[in-house]
């Protein structure tokens, strides 16, 4: 079987990768296998390349391409020229997940204006930054699908690891997705928002034991706690073409902690 023309591939961007046991992983193992080409795109250069490799030969059998670069989020310099790069090597940019974010677990009374800078530049603006240099590649191709990766932090404000500049920095999130999506949609661009809950990762410092995993599972009607496969599996649909009449959502991935 020939490999499919370039023309009629696309490209998914996908940040905060880097992780071993992190969502971005896992979320771009499921695109790849929809055949996506990937921009893997993380802080951590190392990580993402690491991504990448695990993704196998940087040009599959089918044609499909991957490349990891490292970026801070925060820099449109540094963003310009990893899509530069993308826009020369893969396929049109058609997606974009952004998974990239930096927790805070400093209690509001204690936070410093530099952490709380930090977080709202890496979760909020660089979400902005995103949208800016990467819609414009999708009105130049007919459209495309953005998922904006928040938190149910953004409804309840937080909890033990993650309080009030993080909850602040994830609910900007959500407005600027549903900005995005009142004024993207009629270029054909959907932009919709993931709000997962508590999830079996490193980010609160480690894998979660048994004990703290049975604690927190307590209060999900589904009685656990969420998988990287389960944002996963959100996502890939979110950038489906079936997706397309879905726009301005937040959606929550978490086992029904959270209903509204």
């Amino acid at each position: 079987m020939s490999a499919p023309s370039r023309a009629s591939r696309r490209t998914a961007v996908v940040t905060g990768v880097a992780a071993p046991r992190g969502v971005g992983r896992v979320v771009a193992r499921r695109l790849a296998d929809d055949g996506w080409d990937l921009l893997l795109l993380d802080h951590d250069g190392d990580g993402a390349q690491a991504c990448a490799d695990a993704l196998a030969d940087p040009v599959a059998e089918d044609g499909r391409r991957v490349l990891a670069a490292a970026v801070d989020i925060t820099s449109p310099d540094a963003l310009a020229a990893a899509l530069a790069r993308a826009d020369e090597e893969l396929a049109p940019v058609a997606g974009l997940v952004n998974l990239a974010g930096i927790a805070s677990p400093t209690p509001l009374l204690e936070v410093g204006l530099a952490e709380w800078d930090r977080v709202m530049a890496v979760n909020a603006t660089g979400s902005f930054l995103l949208l800016q240099q990467v819609a414009p590649r999708m009105v130049a191709r007919g459209g495309g699908r953005v998922v904006m990766v928040s938190s149910i932090t953004a409804l309840d404000g937080g909890g033990t690891f993650s309080k009030t500049a993080y909850a602040a920095a994830k609910a900007a999130v959500l407005g600027l997705v549903r900005g995005a999506a009142r004024e993207l949609g009629p270029m054909g661009i959907t932009v919709n928002a993931l709000l997962p809950g508590p999830l079996d990762t490193d980010i609160m410092g480690g894998p979660l034991s048994e004990d703290r995993k049975s604690a927190m599972a307590s209060g999900i009607p589904v009685g656990r706690v969420g998988q990287p496969v389960d944002v996963a599996e959100v996502t890939a649909f979110l950038l489906s073409d079936g997706a397309g009449f879905v726009n301005g959502v937040s959606l929550n991935v978490d086992g029904g902690k959270h209903m509204h």
